[in-house]
């Protein structure tokens, strides 16, 4: 719609421009997200360092940018209220805790080559899942334009300017590419629409303003010294270790899951492909030290990769290049960055969520099957009003699952090639699993047939142990009723197990056999 991405290779001035830009946008969402988490803007900014400088140095998806995000926030925030409440300061030192065993989850998630799974994401659910996303970015920028102070809704001339400068940053954002490369335009639109506002709008709400929202920064200033390591103290592990390893595990797979999917849709971007597993240890080491550090932890933002592919940021450097502005404009350079218009990072993230809704969606109503609608929406609704993509995911692909079985066991088709008298041959197509054993059985009836049956399965596939069960079952009943049964062009994996059933039926052997294996319990099947 607006060619927001431009598939092309990287060099280290983009990524150096791209980096710097990221860097600025990380500033009020990390504030943001630590103010979920109820803990200090600090905590989420060095988690923003720790986690892109980790992720982009030894991750498995250059110019895939990881910060604090809301999606961990959230579940870290519970850690930090059940710290609270066993003793005044232990929230931190459990929110440290819960993240650094995160951490060493998702190192073992990674070693153990578990980041394959993300395969079985079906495309459906990936579009829910990005729809939802950008829903929920846009969601997020609505409390930009309500008063700082009062928390009431800008009205008047304050909205009025709010709304332009949003605006001016929008196009500057659209329209400078058409003009030029060189530069990134998003952060042309920054560095102009915040001097539009220091010199002619000074009473536009900044970052400055945000941080002063922090009881532990009335004065709104961005300043810190880098943090030493720590590890967690004050914990009773031997009565505590279920809540911080049960908090781990989910804060676990919420992050690698936001991070693969953001992963995959990176690739889909740049026409390259990232490596899952590798990306699944970095996120853990990243996590590891971030909690090691005094950091929240994180996963992957989606919001601030596609800033930084937009601008022009595919390789390692411009995530290296954000973490460490980031941790620059901590240290040293907070009086300018507390002067950024929070319009101006308001403006950039509703080119996000143009750039990250899937538009084309919209497009396929009455094209594709409903069940493929009902499952993009679910996601979608799921993501929005529940915040929590993870959860948003498992229902899509349970969802796709159930339709798969639904629709797969409709089409188990039975056809008569042959008959006689004697003797009748039945051809079987589709999938014979335990969504459709029931239609399979009812295509024979052993009392009424013929005494010899035939039952060639060359268009036919037996896929698990309830497919087995019902051959080795339809077996019986032909013995049973006096019939003889005959099955052929069955796998050899098949043949074995049947013989291991200690069933009746004859199996033929053919030369044209299809090889491949049924999905059971034993422990060498696939």
């Amino acid at each position: 719609m607006f060619e927001l991405f431009r598939k092309k290779n990287g060099n280290y001035k983009d990524d150096l421009l791209s980096g710097l830009t990221v860097a600025l946008a990380l500033v009020p969402e990390a504030i943001a997200f630590a103010f979920a988490a109820g803990v200090d803007p600090l905590i989420g900014l060095w988690a923003a360092v720790f986690m892109g400088f980790i992720t982009a140095a030894t991750g498995g998806r250059p110019g895939m940018i990881s910060g604090a995000t809301g999606a961990i926030a959230v579940v870290a925030g519970k850690a930090v209220q059940h710290g609270d409440h066993l003793g005044e300061g232990l929230g931190l030192q459990y929110l440290f805790a819960v993240i650094m065993v995160a951490g060493l989850i998702q190192i073992l998630f990674g070693l153990l080559r578990l980041g394959r799974f993300i395969r079985l994401v079906p495309h459906p659910v990936m579009i829910g899942f990005v729809n939802g996303l950008a829903i929920v970015i846009l969601m997020a920028q609505f409390p930009s334009f309500r008063d700082v102070s009062s928390g009431e809704w800008l009205t008047g001339l304050p909205m009025a300017i709010m709304v332009g400068l949003a605006a001016l940053t929008m196009l500057i954002i659209h329209f400078l590419p058409k003009v030029t490369t060189s530069v990134p335009s998003t952060l042309v639109a920054i560095i102009a629409v915040g001097l539009v506002a220091f010199f002619f709008f000074k009473d536009s709400p900044t970052v400055s303003d945000v941080l002063a929202k922090s009881a532990n920064n009335p004065e709104g200033q961005l300043s810190g010294s880098f943090p030493l390591p720590a590890l967690p103290t004050g914990i009773a592990w031997a009565t505590e270790w279920q809540f911080i390893f049960k908090t781990a595990f989910i804060v676990a797979m919420v992050g690698i899951i936001e991070s693969l999917m953001t992963l995959q849709l990176i690739d889909e971007i740049t026409d390259t492909r990232g490596q899952g597993n590798r990306e699944c240890i970095a996120q853990g080491g990243a996590n590891f030290l971030s909690g090691l550090f005094g950091g929240m932890g994180g996963c992957a933002m989606i919001g601030q990769s596609l800033i930084n592919i937009k601008s022009g940021g595919r390789g390692r450097t411009s995530g290296i290049t954000a973490a460490l502005a980031l941790a620059f404009f901590i240290m040293m350079g907070g009086p300018v960055i507390e002067k950024i218009p929070i319009a101006a990072l308001v403006g950039v993230m509703f080119m996000v969520v143009i750039g990250t809704f899937e538009w084309s969606s919209l497009r396929t109503f009455g094209k594709v099957p409903f069940s493929e609608i009902i499952v993009i929406s679910t996601v979608t609704l799921v993501t929005v009003f529940l915040h929590d993509l993870a959860t948003a995911v498992f229902i899509g692909i349970i969802l796709s699952a159930l339709v798969f079985a639904w629709e797969s066991s409709k089409h188990i088709l039975v056809k008569v090639e042959k008959e006689t008298a004697e003797e009748k041959i039945y051809s079987l197509q589709g999938l014979l699993y335990f969504g459709s054993v029931r239609e399979f059985n009812d295509h024979f009836q052993a009392s009424s047939d013929v005494p010899n049956i035939v039952i060639d399965f060359v268009g036919a596939r037996v896929c698990d142990m309830s497919g087995l069960e019902a051959i080795n079952a339809m077996a019986e009943r032909y013995r049973k009723a006096g019939k003889h049964l005959r099955l052929r062009h069955l796998s050899a994996d098949c043949r074995r197990m049947l013989e291991k059933a200690g069933t009746m039926v004859d199996v033929e052997v053919l030369p044209d056999d299809p090889a491949y294996s049924v999905a059971n319990l034993r422990r060498n099947a696939i």
